[in-house]
Parts: structure tokens; sequence; C-alpha cells
């Protein structure tokens, strides 16, 4: 059973950081793309950065560019995300979510953004 477990997320003020974990469990987790999405109250759903584990490419959302960082640690089956210069404009409900590696890397926009595996979501609320 595949399973994605989101954890990290809080309170935290404009201009500070937070770093989201995503452990994974139930695949093959070189071979697959994990990616960070969000959901804003009244706003779609948005991918914001993803990274193919089995070569580290890493791909972001222009919104997060230069503040957000994603990593995996292969040897933990858990992927990172380092957010930095916090803004209220982030605060939403952060989820990762897995599937194969085209659908980070051509950056789909398609049903679901092409992910199969989604985990639950960790709620990030930054203060002005």
């Amino acid at each position: 059973e595949v399973q994605l477990q989101a954890s990290g997320g809080g309170l935290v003020q404009a201009g500070g950081s937070l770093r989201l974990s995503c452990a994974a469990s139930g695949f093959a987790f070189d071979d697959y793309a994990l990616g960070w999405f969000r959901q804003a109250p009244g706003k779609e759903r948005e991918r914001v950065s993803c990274i193919i584990t089995e070569n580290g490419s890493t791909y972001y959302a222009n919104s997060v560019k230069g503040r957000f960082t994603i990593s995996s640690d292969n040897a933990k089956n858990t992927v990172y995300l380092q957010m930095n210069s916090l803004k209220p404009e982030d605060t939403a409900v952060y989820y990762c979510a897995g599937d194969l590696p085209w659908t980070c890397s051509s950056w789909y926009v398609g049903p679901d953004y092409g992910m199969n595996y989604w985990g639950k979501g960790t709620l990030v609320t930054v203060s002005s």
C-alpha cells in the first residue's frame, strides 16, 4: 500500500521559515517523482515544486523560486520542502504526492497533475 505522510506545518510569521517532510512507503522511491502541492482557502490546488528522486532534478513554480527548496533523502524515502522568506500568500494546506517522473519534468497540469498517490495535507499559516 502506497503511503505518503506529510508533516512540519505550523504557524509562522511573515519572513520566517518552515521545513515540510514527506515520508513515503509502498513504492519504489527511486523510480518516482515526488511533488509538493498546496491549496489555499477558496483557491484551486497548485503545484509548488517537484523532484525526480532518481537524478535529483528539481522544478519550481515561479511564485516560490528562490524561496523554497525541495530535496530528497533516498535512504529515508523522504522528501523535504524548505520554505524560506514565507509570505501570507503562502498560507495553504500543503500536500505531497507521487507518480512517474514525466509528470514532474513536463510540469503536467492535467487532472490531479498526473499524480496517483496523495498524502494528507499539513497546514501552513503565515501571519503578517
